[in-house]
């Protein structure tokens, strides 16, 4: 049953015994808006039965605040591995200059005027105004200045508020914890971007040997054709290889080509800048680290997404208790401070100073189901984050085997690989031994060679593949190689 009841109303002492009907009439209307802040809505507190105890799974994270160095994000040190200055200066140009990372601050920024903003629910609110007019209460009309202060205070007693408040910030540790991702995901961009650059390199170079045999050889069949030596088949066949070389050759500088885009763009440069974009030999690009043979749990459970995870589902407990406070009434308090005068010169005087404070009790009595199915969604999304949580567990461990199984694996093959390679390479210095005895042709030497600089393809490809590897295992484990 809604029941109105004044529980505070103070009003100063007339100094002056007689009135006139216009100061009476202020001071109702002043009374009027004490009382508004003073109506208390007493109703019993409607008990919610909790029939799913799964949300009480509480974690208790380590507070996260920005890192001010960014550079610890990504473990510079790592990557001099590498003992390539270019990749480095990439890696340390893209910090500064990639837009998705400036973003991602941004996003911190934001986050954290969220936090302020729902903090404020926590403190009382003032507000002041000032009212001029002119005024006829049937004695003539006569000017009016007014110069009303409200204050009001909701009591957390039951720590609504503050929950709220602590939900909000979970979120904007939630953003950090993105960030450092970002910070760790754009470094293993442009690392791995560079190495497919240089991987490309090595791989025209010898492509564009490959062509320059297969021109010779061609060549070498259309005369033998014209002499009767060479049938038109092999003729043929020769042109096709050329041209399939020609081809290839055209592939891999294209796709160079918009790998050198993509580094501009993930060092904030425009891709019109490609062709002063420096890069080491390829031949002298190596990797003097060392890939464990197991990861830690430890380290995995340092990845933001794992950290953003337990954040996600610390702030579902919370938002589920908030929903259950909803359920219980709140209580506020009010006070206002009223100046009145006809005269502006003395406005601020106690005779026309009104002052008064009061309270509320407020509980909803019917909100159309509305609490009741805001709790049930509150569980909902923490069964949800619970869910992730696990998920995101999995998930990792899944990545950091994958890059430990590639390591391992691409190891062996390139070993495998090198050994084809050696032979390969013996048997075309035997090959020119033959050649300069004149026991077999140049197109056969051209063929040898051809064979081998195709194996020098597989071989670096392999490499610069291991390379990629390490990467994506330094992205796995988020930067903490220990």
């Amino acid at each position: 049953m809604l029941h109105l009841q004044h529980i505070y109303a103070n009003i100063v002492v007339r100094k002056n015994q007689v009135l006139g009907e216009e100061k009476i009439m202020k001071r109702f209307l002043t009374l009027a808006i004490i009382a508004s802040m003073a109506i208390s809505y007493t109703v019993p507190v409607m008990a919610i039965q909790d029939t799913n105890k799964k949300e009480n799974y509480k974690i208790k994270t380590e507070k996260v605040t920005p890192c001010e160095n960014k550079y610890d994000y990504i473990n510079l040190d790592w990557w001099k591995n590498f003992e390539d200055e270019n990749l480095t200066g990439y890696i340390i140009k893209a910090l500064e200059n990639n837009k998705d990372l400036k973003m991602a601050t941004l996003t911190i920024d934001e986050f954290y005027q969220n936090v302020i903003s729902q903090r404020s629910a926590q403190l009382p609110t003032i507000n002041a105004g000032f009212m001029p007019g002119v005024a006829d209460m049937g004695m003539g009309s006569s000017d009016s200045y007014a110069f009303p202060i409200f204050a009001s205070y909701e009591l957390d007693i039951f720590g609504k508020n503050h929950n709220k408040t602590t939900s909000v910030r979970k979120l904007w540790e939630a953003s950090i914890l993105d960030e450092k991702a970002a910070y760790i995901s754009i470094a293993s961009a442009v690392g791995s971007t560079y190495i497919n650059i240089v991987k490309l390199d090595a791989l025209i170079d010898s492509q564009e040997k490959i062509v320059k045999l297969r021109k010779e050889i061609y060549e070498m069949m259309d005369i033998s054709n014209k002499e009767g030596i060479a049938s038109t088949s092999d003729l043929v066949k020769a042109n096709q290889a050329y041209v399939q070389g020609v081809t290839e050759l055209t592939d891999l500088k294209k796709n160079r080509t918009k790998l050198l885009h993509q580094l501009a763009v993930l060092t904030g440069d425009s891709p019109n800048n490609i062709e002063s974009y420096a890069r080491t030999n390829y031949t002298d690009l190596a990797f003097k680290g060392v890939i464990p043979e197991s990861v830690a749990s430890e380290i995995i459970m340092q990845r933001p997404d794992y950290l953003k995870a337990e954040k996600m589902l610390e702030k579902a407990g919370i938002d589920v208790r908030v929903a259950r406070k909803e359920c219980l009434p709140s209580i506020n308090l009010g006070g206002l401070l009223f100046f009145n005068a006809q005269d502006i010169g003395s406005l601020f005087t106690t005779n026309n100073m009104l002052w008064g404070l009061g309270g509320g009790i407020l509980h909803p009595i019917f909100a159309g189901g509305r609490i009741k199915a805001n709790l049930k969604s509150k569980k909902i999304a923490f069964e949800k984050s619970l869910k992730n949580y696990e998920k995101v567990n999995l998930t990792s461990m899944q990545e950091v085997n994958d890059t430990l199984v590639s390591v391992n694996m691409d190891k062996e093959k390139l070993a495998k690989q090198k050994e084809i390679q050696t032979l390969e390479q013996k048997d075309f210095v035997l090959s020119e031994l033959k050649y300069k005895e004149g026991i077999i042709a140049k197109l056969d030497l051209n063929q040898r060679e051809e064979n081998l600089l195709s194996v020098n393809k597989m071989v670096y490809a392999s490499e610069f593949d291991c390379m990629v590897d390490y990467i994506s295992y330094y992205k796995a484990v988020a930067g903490k190689t220990l």
